[in-house]
């Protein structure tokens, strides 16, 4: 097995050992990168000079002492809605096409400060508006299981990454899904935290009450190693909580026995695909046998979820993406007549058809007239969503779900409708809208061979739970060990 293969603690182990060099596990994603970037395009751009110089500054630090933290020393990417000073950050958009931060997202501090090697800024869909990554400015990434397949969006250059072992880990954003969705169409972990668990500092907003940052990861124990990481309180951003340090990694490999897992019907109604059902179905049978409770629950409002997240996202990205008007920084029209005629061209030039379409939408139900009878409505729903998933919380620790209703679908299929595109996240949002914790591990492959994702969710800051509830399934079934075919040895 290649050293790119292997996970973040197996790589720990062998640094530890003093079996490999930093350098060398770095050069070896490097030359992965350099083998199959060019079929997924999982990245906007790459840095492998900076990066094999950062990791002889940590070879270098390693020699003078035995102690080594988990991620010192692993190459990682991050998702180029991130922002990292002096290095290129896009947003995959024409509009940030120069943007250089003056500073650094609060996690990339974080990252920087555990040693972690910076490999590159990966593709996403422009402003994290998206479900397939088919949105960004610049290319359009390939899953690895299927390069005429989508990767999920809008953290789809993350997941792959992390899928094609061009990075041991990655960081994505999930405002409605978007690194869970991703993470089940790549067979990865990916795992959205309790909002305001991790610092939306430097993250370029998309919707400030929905966003929040989270790892893939190619299984459960590198997923809580990151997320030991990147948590924490941060006094630059308002929403950030103030808690005890937790480590994530404790009673992971505990056991489930005892455990309550909630599941509902609404979560397997109409428009799931068989094979997704029946995996799910299997894995509810493997929780069984390891001891846990399976509990029938129910919701009153799960139905209004989509469009309720709609509304409420499309407002925020109108009021967020107000900032981008040719004056301060980033694209400018080159010819017009007058400062409104500036502000036109360039936001019809410098923004993806999308980005226009959900500003359009946030506008409309933010205007006058309007604002009770969409925006207003969409947040009583929230309200009641999120009292819904308390009520199913007093019955169950975790509840089970499909990650997504299908398997991930083609290249260019459901461009052409915006609509069935957003059904794709229909079981995902409403943890956004809750505000709550979740977790998506590969369950299985449909007869294409392409992974099918399972969702675990809890209360707020029941992270680890989710963990220790996903760990006992991934290693009862050992269903890590299915690479993707740009993810196997050549």
């Amino acid at each position: 097995m290649e050293l790119s293969q292997k996970t973040i603690h197996e790589i720990n182990e062998l640094l530890k050992k003093k079996e490999v060099t930093v350098t060398e596990v770095t050069q070896s994603v490097i030359n992965r990168i350099d083998a199959v970037e060019g079929s997924t395009d999982a990245y906007l751009r790459v840095q492998p000079e900076q990066a094999l110089a950062m990791a002889k500054i940590v070879d270098d630090k390693l020699k003078a002492r035995k102690k080594i933290s988990p991620l010192e020393g692993i190459p990682y990417g991050l998702k180029d809605n991130l922002c990292t000073k002096g290095i290129l950050t896009t947003c995959a958009s024409k509009m940030l096409y120069n943007f250089v931060p003056p500073y650094n997202a609060h996690v990339y501090n974080l990252l920087i400060e555990e040693g972690g090697i910076l490999l590159g800024k990966t593709n996403m869909d422009e402003f994290a508006m998206g479900s397939s990554t088919e949105n960004s400015a610049y290319k359009v990434t390939k899953n690895p299981w299927d390069l005429n397949k989508v990767p999920g969006g809008s953290s789809g250059g993350s997941a792959v990454a992390v899928a094609s072992d061009t990075a041991y880990y990655s960081l994505g954003s999930d405002t409605g899904g978007s690194i869970r969705q991703p993470a089940s169409f790549c067979g990865v972990v990916g795992m959205k935290p309790t909002y305001g668990l991790v610092s939306r500092y430097g993250l370029v907003a998309f919707a400030s009450s929905l966003d929040q940052i989270g790892p893939f990861t190619k299984d459960v124990e590198d997923c809580a190693l990151v997320l030991n990481a990147i948590v924490g309180h941060d006094e630059k951003d308002s929403t950030s909580l103030k808690l005890e340090k937790k480590d994530y990694t404790k009673n992971l490999k505990q056991g489930v026995k005892g455990l309550r897992i909630g599941v509902a019907q609404a979560f397997f109604g109409e428009g799931l695909q068989p094979e997704v059902r029946k995996s799910l179905e299997d894995a509810i049978a493997v929780y069984k046998i390891l001891g846990a409770e399976i509990v029938d629950v129910s919701f009153q409002y799960l139905d209004y979820a989509l469009s309720a997240y709609y509304l409420i996202s499309s407002a925020e990205a109108s009021s967020n993406l107000a900032r981008y008007d040719g004056i301060r920084y980033g694209f400018r029209a080159e010819e017009y007549d007058g400062l409104v005629d500036l502000y036109r061209k360039t936001r019809s030039q410098g923004f993806g058809e999308e980005v226009k379409r959900r500003i359009m939408l946030g506008t409309h139900a933010l205007s006058s007239g309007y604002y009770d009878a969409y925006y207003k409505k969409a947040m009583q729903v929230r309200t009641l969503i999120k009292e819904d998933f308390d009520q199913v919380f007093k019955s169950c620790d975790v509840l089970l779900t499909p990650t997504s209703p299908t398997t991930a679908f083609g290249i260019g299929e459901k461009t052409n409708n915006p609509l069935e595109m957003y059904l794709t996240d229909i079981y995902t949002v409403p943890v956004n809208i809750a505000g709550i914790p979740g977790i998506s591990i590969p369950c299985g492959l449909d007869q294409a061979g392409m992974p099918i994702g399972m969702q675990l969710l809890g209360p707020a800051l029941s992270e680890k739970a989710l963990l220790k509830a996903a760990w006992a399934f991934e290693n009862e079934t050992n269903i890590k060990n299915l690479k993707a075919p740009l993810g196997k040895e050549v």
